[in-house]
């Protein structure tokens, strides 16, 4: 017997607590279980069941041995079903969330070019301007920046994404360019209202060394390319991630301010509720946009390969 014929013939066994019922069950005679228990039984160097003319019972070793042989063949099984759902064409309902202005201009063209490639999945993506709560709104999939606080789902990082504050050059004439965290707070400040964040709390960090700043400003946005619109007609400074701010970086429409001052990350995730057996619609999209994020090729001259690729400078 291989290992694993030998934990799923225990199992059994202790499962029927009779030879005879195992025996019915194998297709064996009673006296072969009783042969192959015993061979069991000595490779182990441990007797695992009392005998008795009708019955048998587990003994302290048996006991831990049984508990062993169900997690492993759970585990088993586990592996199979998700090689089965890997090896699975993907089909079926798809609901993935984002965020607007991402979701408009990057996850859409993504799932463009996944329902070319796989027609027999149904996407319906929804752009929201606050990330929805996936389990209790029924979705597959959601697309987040930053940190991830609901303990209910699992995620898979796309991208490293750091923030910077920034502003134009015009601005940083007119106004001067602050030297230390604790001179934010004389500047005007375009705040980006999102999520439950504190809004005009911003929080930096050099070293070890961490300073919290309330700032102020006249504007004030729930959407992205809007605080990213005023920053760049010369309204203050802006907190953004490199990902939106790479080509203003480099064509010098807007410049990096305090460079030695870090801010949280906002860090890409695919989150999706936690469950051993995800759908193979649901990896499936998963792996694609790791890919999209990663430069790999999508499709020859897929629209989102286009998009990643232009929005990474």
């Amino acid at each position: 017997m291989d290992a694993t014929s030998e934990l799923a013939f225990f199992a059994l066994l202790a499962d029927k607590g009779s030879f005879t019922a195992t025996a019915r069950e194998l297709n064996l005679t009673p006296p072969a279980v009783s042969k192959r228990l015993a061979q069991m039984e000595q490779r182990l160097g441990v007797r695992l069941l009392n005998r008795s003319t009708r019955r048998v019972s587990l003994t302290d070793e048996g006991e831990l041995y049984l508990e062993h042989a169900h997690r492993i063949l759970a585990d088993i099984e586990e592996m199979e079903l998700s090689l089965g759902n890997r090896a699975a064409a993907p089909k079926g309902l798809l609901r993935v969330n984002a965020t607007l202005g991402f979701g408009r201009t990057t996850i859409a063209p993504i799932v463009s070019d996944f329902a070319r490639l796989h027609p027999e999945v149904e996407v319906q993506l929804q752009l929201t301007d606050a990330p929805l709560d996936l389990v209790a709104s029924g979705f597959d999939l959601g697309i987040r920046f930053g940190e991830l606080p609901d303990s209910r789902l699992a995620a898979r990082k796309l991208m490293s994404n750091r923030r910077f504050l920034c502003a134009s050059p015009a601005y940083l004439q007119a106004r001067g360019e602050p030297q230390t965290p604790a001179e934010l707070a004389a500047h005007a400040c375009i705040v980006h209202r999102q999520n439950d964040d504190a809004w005009g709390t911003w929080r930096l960090s050099r070293g070890r060394q961490t300073e919290t700043v309330k700032v102020r400003g006249t504007l004030a946005s729930n959407d992205g390319d809007v605080v990213l619109g005023w920053a760049l007609d010369g309204h203050g400074i802006l907190i953004r991630s490199e990902w939106d701010l790479a080509k203003y970086l480099e064509s010098g429409r807007l410049r990096v301010v305090l460079p030695d001052w870090t801010l949280p990350a906002a860090d890409l995730y695919a989150v999706y509720p936690a469950r051993r057996n995800l759908p193979a619609r649901v990896r499936a999209f998963v792996d694609f946009l790791s890919a999209a994020f990663a430069g790999e090729p999508l499709s020859a001259g897929s629209a989102a390969d286009r998009r990643v690729r232009r929005s990474q400078g």
